[in-house]
């Protein structure tokens, strides 16, 4: 792919993963990437991703744009995150084919794994069950893309690709604890206790299940490896291949924080799917993706990034005010 003569339309490209794969996109030199906000177009509408088409006009299209969240955002949003999700990458999708887009690329979620599949989750036991309940809507939404995907490129010639990315983490992540995920999550609930001088904090579940976690960075660098080099229908797993215990993920979150007080299992709550881990080996087979970011190390950088910009996230209202350091 020549990047330098490519026009690139990346949705969600101001977010957390997308604001990392504009930069890995940048790296390689491609100078036309569009990133549409949201006060411009809602990509819920189907106008409006005609009248983003056709001002960038793209090459390639990168959809990342999601409604998204925990366990918590999951079941108290399921009807919007289902619509939402699904209408989003449906109408890309289409509007991408009608105006002959040279690629699409469709990034789902591991949420779209049926709730008990063997460990680790290999693409072909992606249809093998119905997901797990809590975030089953919003999987399913996703899922759906990959339908499109292959049909597309069955009836159209239409090159569309589709990735599942594991968990992310790293800088930039969402800190809000109505919708993050679990690691800025007890991020935030081991700092504030700490700096509170309570003397527990309460997390849902029993600590039981296993999550695999991939850095923001190793996830950017594998979508613009995918955008270069794969041009397959099969889905493609993205994720470090290695697994944690949220049990052992809140003990190593609260020693980076510096929190020695007790962690409360409230087991009143749901656990979410078992177990999570990825076979990682199609995508390092088809277009040469490993993850490289040690875990621990990028645990503290997360740590590190959210404790330098507390103040400023808090200002912008991206998280209420708390204690400062």
């Amino acid at each position: 792919m020549r990047w330098a003569n490519t026009r690139v339309v990346v949705t969600g490209g101001a977010g957390f993963l997308g604001s990392f794969v504009v930069e890995a996109l940048h790296a390689r030199g491609c100078r036309e990437i569009s990133v549409p906000r949201s006060r411009d177009y809602d990509l819920r509408e189907s106008d409006d991703i005609a009248r983003l088409y056709d001002r960038t006009r793209p090459q390639v299209v990168v959809h990342l744009a999601a409604v998204v969240g925990g366990i918590g955002a999951n079941r108290a949003n399921p009807g919007r995150f289902f619509y939402d999700n699904a209408i989003m990458g449906l109408q890309l999708m289409e509007y991408a084919r009608r105006l002959g887009v040279e690629k699409f690329i469709a990034v789902g979620t591991v949420c779209a794994y049926p709730k008990v599949t063997p460990v680790p989750f290999k693409e072909e036991d992606l249809w093998n069950g119905y997901p797990e309940d809590t975030n089953a809507p919003y999987g399913l939404a996703k899922k759906m893309l990959l339908v499109q995907a292959q049909a597309y490129r069955a009836q159209y010639g239409f090159n569309a690709i589709h990735l599942l990315p594991v968990n992310l983490y790293g800088p930039r992540d969402n800190f809000d604890l109505e919708s993050s995920h679990v690691i800025p999550a007890m991020i935030r609930k081991f700092l504030a206790a700490k700096e509170r001088g309570e003397p527990s904090v309460v997390l849902w579940g029993d600590g039981s299940p296993t999550r695999e976690f991939l850095h923001v960075e190793d996830a950017a660098e594998a979508i613009a490896l995918a955008t270069e080099r794969y041009d397959g229908s099969e889905p493609v797993n993205l994720g470090s291949g290695e697994e944690i215990s949220i049990r052992e993920l809140a003990e190593l979150i609260a020693a980076e924080v510096g929190f020695r007080g007790e962690i409360v299992w409230d087991t009143t709550q749901p656990n979410g799917q078992p177990r999570r881990r990825l076979d990682v080996s199609r995508a390092e087979r088809l277009f040469g993706f490993r993850a490289k970011h040690p875990f621990r190390d990028g645990v503290r950088q997360t740590v590190d990034w959210f404790v330098e910009h507390r103040a400023a996230l808090a200002e912008a209202a991206l998280i209420e005010a708390g204690p400062t350091p």
